[in-house]
């Protein structure tokens, strides 16, 4: 491999940390849900997923399922410290590290001398020091890694070159890959296009016609594992937000507003403890017919003041006027002042014409 790309994910990491924590509950089915009527589950134990149950399920289905289960309310605080002690041991190890959530990281092993012997003892280490399961993938691209680490959960070990993951998952449908969703995937099939294979075989041109001169290419690309993605140590997050949705459908107007600016004040505390101030707010509106629509406006001058954040956001909010009930709002704020001052000096690369 001209690269050496690892893709390591924590085994069920929210229902591990809870097992951790009560360990009379190992090898019963745990789901891991909020409370309430419109409640999902954050993710469930293996043997919870043997009746069918995933994350992002309604519990309510969930329960359907697997009505034995034990159900826990989610505690991120206590998912963020068994994080950090993962994360610290992986650095430990490996200096380039992109971490992409408290459960999983992208490491570029190219400076190894033996990656698989590293990842390995990486896998041990972090058992013993967190009792958690990982599974890794490791491949010459972050695409390769990603859907190998996945391949034989829990606790896998999987390495692939970009032919041989070709060859593994030719029969697979192009789901499988990270950045094709449902609907893609969906619109493929009506096409014909059931497997990677075909994905991959499918001329550009073709796929241009239907998805566009960009994705179009790009599918294919994704089906034959094409990706010259780098691991970047640093991630600057574009924006952060808050959400609620409702137990019960909400059509005034004011308890709407209300809520609005609590999401508000949440959100704008966090940024303020973090130093971080954004330019561009917005608002996340879903309806009770699963509509959803976002509103944003971009001011002058980077801000986390709560009431500016808020008076905007019930301003966007009444200029939608939701003509349904809503099921969901939201608010976020983005374009970052630091993000904008990485890209301002970031070097210029002159493109050919």
């Amino acid at each position: 491999m001209s690269r050496c790309i690892a893709h390591l994910d924590i085994d069920a990491f929210y229902a591990s940390v809870e097992l951790q924590r009560r360990p009379e509950l190992q090898g019963l089915p745990v789901i891991v849900a909020g409370s309430g009527p419109r409640a999902v589950v954050t993710t469930a134990s293996y043997e919870a997923r043997r009746f069918g149950v995933g994350s992002a399920m309604p519990a309510a289905r969930a329960m359907r399922l697997c009505p034995e289960a034990v159900v826990i309310a989610p505690d991120f605080t206590a998912y963020r410290e068994v994080s950090a002690r993962v994360m610290e041991l992986v650095r430990g190890q490996v200096d380039d590290v992109e971490v992409m959530g408290l459960d999983e990281a992208y490491l570029d092993l190219g400076g190894l001398l033996s990656p698989r012997a590293a990842m390995r003892r990486l896998v041990v280490a972090i058992r013993e020091d967190t009792g958690m399961s990982a599974s890794v993938g490791i491949g010459p691209n972050k695409l390769v890694a990603n859907v190998a680490s996945d391949a034989e959960k829990p606790a896998g070990f999987v390495v692939l070159t970009r032919e041989q993951a070709c060859a593994r998952f030719a029969g697979a449908r192009p789901g499988l890959v990270p950045g094709i969703g449902p609907k893609t995937a969906a619109r493929l099939e009506a096409l014909g296009i059931a497997t990677l294979a075909a994905l991959a075989a499918t001329p550009d041109d073709v796929l241009a016609a239907h998805f566009g001169a960009r994705q179009g290419p790009w599918l294919a690309r994704r089906a034959r594992f094409e990706d010259d993605g780098a691991v970047t140590s640093e991630r600057i997050a574009v924006s952060e937000s808050r959400e609620t949705t409702f137990d019960t459908d909400i059509a005034g107007a004011h308890r709407l507003e209300e809520i609005l600016r609590r999401l508000a004040g949440e959100l704008c505390e966090g940024l303020a403890r973090h130093e971080r101030r954004g330019r561009t707010i917005a608002i996340k509106v879903r309806l009770d017919d699963f509509s959803t629509i976002t509103r944003a406006r971009t001011i002058a001058q980077p801000t986390n003041d709560a009431a500016t954040v808020a008076d905007l956001a019930v301003a966007l909010l009444r200029e939608y006027a939701p003509p349904r009930p809503v099921r969901l709002v939201g608010v976020r704020v983005a374009a970052f002042a630091e993000a904008e001052a990485e890209a301002a000096s970031a070097p210029q690369l002159a493109l050919p014409l």
